[in-house]
């Protein structure tokens, strides 16, 4: 069995990670700065969960358009970096322990679109700045 024939979809394949990654971590914005879905979280204005929530919010509806794709895709692996280092690591060294699986998933799925750019479905692509 080959599955040489499915490397024709790879863009489209790509972009569609790239929006769905993109929508499960623009949830957690909506949540912690929107109150949708309703939640106990409320972060202070300019706290690190504040500053978390924005970048959740902002840099996941980016990763949706595929708009500044790379940079934006950067900024939000190492803040996924950070928010596993500071937030989970120091509960227990194993990630099904600490709530930090979607954390390192979702560094390693952005920092993996630093380097493959946006696929298909994406503004960067349509504009020309980005393939």
């Amino acid at each position: 069995m080959s599955f040489q024939g499915l490397s024709a979809y790879r863009p489209q394949m790509l972009g569609l990670l790239r929006i769905v990654a993109a929508l499960l971590f623009f949830a957690h914005g909506t949540q912690k700065i929107l109150g949708f879905p309703a939640s106990d979280m409320s972060p202070a204005l300019l706290t690190l969960p504040w500053i978390a929530g924005m970048l959740e919010l902002v840099g996941g509806a980016a990763l949706i358009l595929g708009l500044f794709t790379r940079p934006v895709a950067f900024v939000l692996s190492g803040q996924m970096a950070v928010a596993y280092f500071m937030a989970h690591a120091p509960q227990s060294p194993f990630p099904a322990l600490n709530g930090g699986d979607a954390a390192i998933l979702f560094c390693f799925v952005f920092l993996y679109f630093v380097f493959s750019g946006p696929g298909a479905f994406s503004l960067d692509r349509a504009s020309g700045r980005d393939g």
